[in-house]
């Protein structure tokens, strides 16, 4: 009785996996076989291994890992001092909060604020800089990325952190050990897992960027998210935006699975 229970209880979440993940994606792959009117090939995928595509993915690599490394480098210092702060929790709170406004007002706000009559170049002109082209550029399209995908960093770093046993430190100071090699051989060791989880959770996503590359970066830089876009909705070719999607959840199945072993690893 209790095991049919506990499988009727499995039923919505079943169909909600199956509606909303396992279709996509199946309708994803049915799609990538098409061409543009509709008939059976292999021609897009010949085509995603030309130099175009293969030069966009490199692309999308290297901002995705620019990306992750600057908020890696944000993050993970602001997560150890919460964790010394009295108030952490409400400054936890303060940091998050801007992730709960909509995506695309927080990209409209930094189009206002990088602005030619903005109030970054407003402040470089006072500084007797002058005014400079700060929209659409790379770094303003990495400065934002980086804002955006902070807080998913910064949790599981944080809460790594916290379930650290602090006496570890305490012990590694007392045996004669500098700051810097306790951090190196303690502190990060034991945060590994968080680490790797926030890592995982904003380079899968920088990967297939697109609103941001338009409104931010005007176009200027170009990633499979941005390739995505374009032919779902500008050239009308389902298949080739399609295949592009395919590599994609392909890249992000093989990151979950080289981290979630080295994870199950270190735990045994």
């Amino acid at each position: 009785m209790k095991t049919r229970t506990r499988n009727a209880y499995l039923i919505p979440y079943v169909a909600w996996i199956v509606l909303f993940v396992v279709a996509p994606i199946v309708l994803i792959v049915y799609y990538s076989f098409q061409d543009i009117e509709g008939n059976w090939s292999l021609a897009n995928y010949k085509h995603f291994f030309t130099p175009v595509y293969l030069n966009m993915t490199l692309s999308s690599f290297w901002y995705a890992l620019l990306i992750t490394l600057f908020s890696l480098l944000v993050a993970y210092p602001t997560a150890y001092l919460l964790t010394k702060a009295k108030h952490k929790r409400l400054w936890l709170l303060l940091i998050i909060l801007p992730s709960w406004v909509n995506l695309l007002l927080k990209a409209y706000a930094f189009i206002g604020l990088f602005g030619t009559y903005g109030f970054a170049n407003g402040f470089l002109e006072a500084m007797g800089l002058g005014r400079q082209q700060i929209l659409f550029t790379d770094f303003s399209f990495v400065f934002v990325s980086v804002y955006i995908f902070i807080p998913f960093m910064l949790l599981p770093i944080f809460n790594a952190l916290e379930e650290m046993n602090p006496s570890l430190i305490q012990a590694s100071r007392d045996l004669g050990a500098s700051a810097w090699t306790t951090f190196r051989r303690v502190v990060f060791p034991l945060t590994i897992d968080g680490v790797k989880s926030g890592c995982q959770a904003v380079f899968i996503p920088s990967l297939s960027l697109f609103m941001i590359t338009r409104l931010i970066a005007g176009n200027r830089v170009i990633t499979l998210g941005t390739a995505i876009e374009q032919h779902f909705l500008v050239t009308q070719d389902w298949g080739m935006g399609a295949t592009i999607a395919v590599f994609l959840v392909l890249v992000m199945a093989v990151i979950m699975i080289v981290t979630g072993q080295r994870r199950k690893g270190a735990r045994v």
